[in-house]
């Protein structure tokens, strides 16, 4: 991790309240100086174009929004570091990606969106899918513009189709881990080269069920089924089976033998790998984006169903500093920001005419040679999806399959439930620290749980499981009651 010095941020940040002062208070100010710049944060790194980027942005704001903005990358490993450092000391900024969304929201870090989102970004506000409000409000309020895009998610096992062909395996049939057994023996017996079940200490099963607060806490309810009931998922049947089929695999060889602690790099690109497993979402268009990604075909299988969970509706937010001298102009920043497609399609595409161009009326991008990688923002981190005017490889087909996936996709029962963890935080601390023990071992198959799930448990009930069940119950309940508002 790069190392951190707070006074380069205070000298940008001061730099920028200079240009802000100039802009206002200057009685000589023109027309043009009246508009803000507004400081907005955003993760990952830098766009190598990235002056010809803001220009083009920069243009359609002036005119939409009556403001421009000045965005600042802050890398991945370091994001949630520096901006808890810049939240709780009171630096300003205008708009950033949000970090820790519902406790910072609590904090009053953020400003509330509840009423300006609906009077000064209409359009975006009204295509946001219910998911997206529901899933990110905070004691009844919304503090954030959510980008629209994989509303839902699910798993899904992912082959190298070349491998597929070479040894003549047909996945079509496969919907469980159970499934996989098939074409995992196939594989296996003819080539002990290749790993046949990529994993790793991340690696996490998919199943019918949702976690109140990630898959590293065993707390969940039943998602398919609309479970009202805070379970261990460790007792659950379904759960506890896939959990021994993949013990069956490790024993096997298709999982790696130190799969809890590799952390070895397999490219997508690859062929260190017969099969891995990824989170799939509408806008990835099946199999596309992945087979893009990797520069070779994908296949992939479904594990879990596709469900708009809380943490898809908080996958990327846009928040708006309660520091900011701007609000109303950073709400209508975040508006055209997520309703104009010149502006996404610049962002997401690079410059029109050296990386893309229109074709079929408008209605088609085409991607040209200037299109290539560090030239150009992530969508899933820049506007609404649904807004980027599709490549030509995308077809009419492909796009109704996604919206079709969208509105049938399974609202979790706790989307938008918030746990308070105020009553019980040395309990999550010392469950945290249980998990951290046998989470990877189970997960990957490693440990067998019929004689691990029993130790585990019995050193959370230790740990204060009980309590914090029993308080998160009591929530749930009222959360169920309110409707779930």
């Amino acid at each position: 991790m790069k190392k951190w010095v707070k006074r380069s941020i205070g000298v940008a940040l001061l730099a920028a309240a200079a240009v802000g002062l100039t802009a206002c208070g200057s009685s000589k100010s023109s027309s043009k100086s009246d508009v803000p710049t507004l400081l907005m944060y955003q993760i990952g790194d830098k766009p190598k174009n990235y002056d010809t980027l803001i220009a083009q942005t920069n243009k359609i704001l002036e005119k939409k929004a009556g403001a421009k903005v000045k965005i600042q990358y802050i890398g991945w490993g370091d994001y949630t570091q520096k901006m808890s450092v810049i939240v709780s000391s009171g630096e300003k900024y205008d708009i950033a990606k949000a970090d820790n969304y519902a406790v910072n929201a609590q904090k009053g870090a953020y400003t509330d969106l509840t009423k300006m989102l609906p009077k000064y970004a209409p359009a975006a506000y009204k295509d946001l899918d219910s998911a997206y409000i529901r899933g990110n409000k905070v004691d009844g309020k919304l503090y954030t513009m959510p980008i629209n895009g994989n509303v839902y998610a699910q798993q899904v096992v992912s082959f190298n189709d070349k491998y597929l062909k070479k040894y003549n395996i047909d996945v079509s049939n496969i919907n469980s881990y159970a499934d996989l057994e098939a074409a995992f023996a196939k594989f296996h017996a003819a080539d002990k080269k290749v790993l046949t079940f990529s994993t790793g200490p991340n690696f996490r099963i998919g199943s019918d069920l949702d976690f109140v607060i990630d898959q590293d806490y065993p707390f969940a309810v039943d998602a398919v089924n609309k479970g009202t009931k805070i379970i261990n998922p460790y007792n659950n049947a379904q759960y506890k089976a896939t959990l021994n089929t993949m013990h069956d695999y490790y024993k096997k060889g298709y999982v790696a033998k130190d799969a809890a602690t590799d952390n070895t790099d397999r490219p997508l690109s690859g062929d260190t790998w017969f099969s891995r497993q990824e989170t799939q979402g509408p806008y990835d268009y099946g199999d596309h984006q992945l087979s893009q990604t990797a520069g070779q075909t994908i296949v992939s299988r479904p594990m879990s169903p596709a469900v708009k969970t809380t943490s898809q509706a908080g996958m990327y937010n846009y928040v708006v500093s309660n520091n900011s001298q701007n609000k109303e102009k950073a709400v209508k920043v975040l508006g055209v920001l997520n309703s104009d497609p010149e502006i996404l399609n610049g962002l997401v595409y690079g410059e029109k005419g050296k990386a893309w161009k229109y074709t079929d009326d408008n209605k088609k991008v085409k991607l040209l040679s200037g299109y290539k990688e560090k030239y150009h923002t992530s969508p899933w981190q820049t506007g609404d999806n649904a807004k980027i005017t599709p490549t030509t490889d995308i077809t009419d087909a492909m796009v109704q399959a996604r919206d079709e996936g969208i509105k049938s996709a399974i609202t979790s029962p706790i989307l938008g439930f918030q746990f308070n963890t105020k009553n019980v935080k040395s309990e999550m601390t010392n469950i945290s620290n249980v998990m951290n023990k046998y989470l990877a071992g189970l997960q990957t198959g490693t440990s067998d749980p019929d004689t691990t799930i029993p130790k585990m448990n019995k050193e959370l009930k230790k740990a204060g499981y009980d309590k914090v069940q029993k308080e998160m119950q009591k929530q749930y309940d009222e959360f169920l009651k309110n409707g779930q508002k």
